[in-house]
């Protein structure tokens, strides 16, 4: 056994909010055994990880073994096993490094100590689970969630209960984000099927900035220190083909790095009341400065240790429905960069397709434009017309299967909104039955209960240039 006490002070924070405990493992050791002691409160939070003798400063491509933040104080690493967010295999001699993450620390300093145990008992390498590649040949609208979190990160429950949450919302496909680690793969690479297909995904998470990466095997360093790693993490993102999404750009945790190059950004991160109105201004700035970026929405459900039943903050809400040619997650992964759909409350939440000219969500068109709308579910409500300059147009939802129109010439694109007037009441009763008689989240307030405009449905928008 080794320990080491270190005193961490806010120096060291700011000069690097990662700080590390190095430690020696010889030759023939099958097992690590990691514990971090420190007085834990709402002052003092550190995170915990692993680097193994492959890893180099910032950024690196080999050697991460795991990651679990502020949600274990302890990890194994095994040849055959590790502790969820945490990488089993070979365990290789030599300097490994303890991790911590400094994220809270008060302002006298805080006293930590690591404990280290090895162990060389025979054990075999056990392989990683194979990647399946499961379709479902059949074209149509599909739905999912691009958002959400196991044990192999903060949640407390396992991925087959998530799985099982999949399921029970009747979702075609889930993005499984823990926080910045991609253990989670364990469990769904062998049981992604043609039934529920699962998208590669990793939250890379700091305390400036979250960030989705979708569709890359590789885990993508996370370490980020100053403002222009975020086009850093970009690079490693699209090197290796995948897609990268800016999540819930609101309070708590807006995205306070340079913005790099995205091909999404999540403008709707679980109930609507959470905040999502302040998502959805900064990406319509976003879109009315010239980007082309794909809306997509995530629960960031956190799988308790038990089923939940349905309802309003629970698993696919809000629910991201796309169209695709086929089932299959690079089907997934393409209709998501295009924008071909839109974010809907919850999987049985209203139904809004747009085209203009004849063409879908994430086209571009010429001239003048003749615009459908076709809506389902949403009678009473009404729909929101936006080009770069704002609101242009709205009207009744007449019916609970009714198609909008528009002629105009938008300004650089065209998008629509449901927004809630006759299902307002509902939708606000049935947020505080899920609370269960406990105050509002999110330090809302009565006021925004009572007058905060709730979007039903968001559309991709329809790219304009003038013929």
């Amino acid at each position: 056994m080794q320990q080491f006490a270190v005193r961490i002070t806010r120096k060291h924070q700011a000069a690097d909010p990662y700080f590390y405990v190095p430690f020696d493992v010889p030759d023939g050791v099958t097992r690590i055994d990691v514990t971090l002691s420190y007085p834990k409160s709402e002052e003092c939070i550190i995170d915990l990880g692993a680097l193994d003798p492959r890893a180099t400063d910032y950024r690196t491509s080999q050697g991460f073994r795991g990651w679990s933040g502020g949600a274990r104080d302890r990890f194994f690493i095994a040849t055959d096993d590790a502790t969820p967010g945490y990488v089993h295999g070979a365990i290789p001699p030599g300097r490994w490094k303890v991790m911590l993450g400094l994220y809270k620390i008060p302002d006298d300093g805080v006293e930590a100590l690591v404990t280290i145990d090895y162990d060389g008992s025979p054990r075999a390498i056990a392989p990683h689970p194979v990647r399946q590649f499961p379709i479902r040949k059949r074209p149509g609208w599909y739905r999912g969630d691009l958002h959400c979190h196991t044990f192999h990160s903060d949640a407390a429950g396992s991925p087959e209960l998530l799985h099982t949450a999949a399921r029970q919302a009747g979702l075609d496909f889930l993005a499984v984000a823990d926080h910045n680690t991609i253990t989670q793969r364990r469990y769904f690479h062998p049981h992604s099927s043609p039934n529920l297909v699962f998208v590669r995904a990793m939250e890379v998470t700091t305390a400036v900035g979250h960030a989705n990466v979708f569709g890359v095997d590789d885990w993508i360093d996370f370490r980020m220190t100053r403002p222009e790693h975020a086009h850093t993490l970009a690079r490693l993102v699209h090197e290796r083909g995948g897609l990268l999404s800016i999540n819930h750009d609101k309070p708590t945790i807006p995205w306070d790095y340079e913005l790099p190059k995205i091909d999404c950004m999540e403008v709707w991160q679980s109930h609507w009341l959470a905040w999502n109105w302040v998502s959805l201004e900064r990406y319509q700035q976003r879109l009315a400065s010239g980007m082309k970026i794909s809306a997509i929405g995530g629960s960031d459900f956190h799988q308790p240790a038990r089923l939940m039943p349905e309802g309003p903050l629970v698993l696919a809400r809000p629910t991201t429905v796309l169209h695709l040619e086929e089932l299959s997650e690079e089907a997934v992964l393409g209709a998501m960069k295009c924008g071909r759909g839109y974010v809907t409350e919850s999987p049985t939440g209203p139904h809004l397709e747009l085209t203009a000219n004849g063409e879908p969500m994430g086209s571009t068109v010429a001239g003048p434009v003749a615009a459908d709308a076709q809506v389902r579910g949403a009678k009473g409500d009404k729909l929101m017309w936006l080009d770069a300059s704002g609101v242009i147009g709205e009207q009744v939802i007449e019916a609970d299967d009714w198609t909008g129109q528009y002629v105009g010439a938008p300004d650089r694109f065209l998008r629509t909104e449901i927004v809630s007037t006759a299902s307002r009441g509902g939708i606000v009763e049935a947020f505080r039955e899920a609370l269960r008689g406990k105050g509002l989240p999110w330090q809302l307030s009565e006021d925004d209960l009572a007058n905060r405009t709730i979007r039903r449905a968001i559309s991709n928008p329809i790219y304009c240039r003038p013929s």
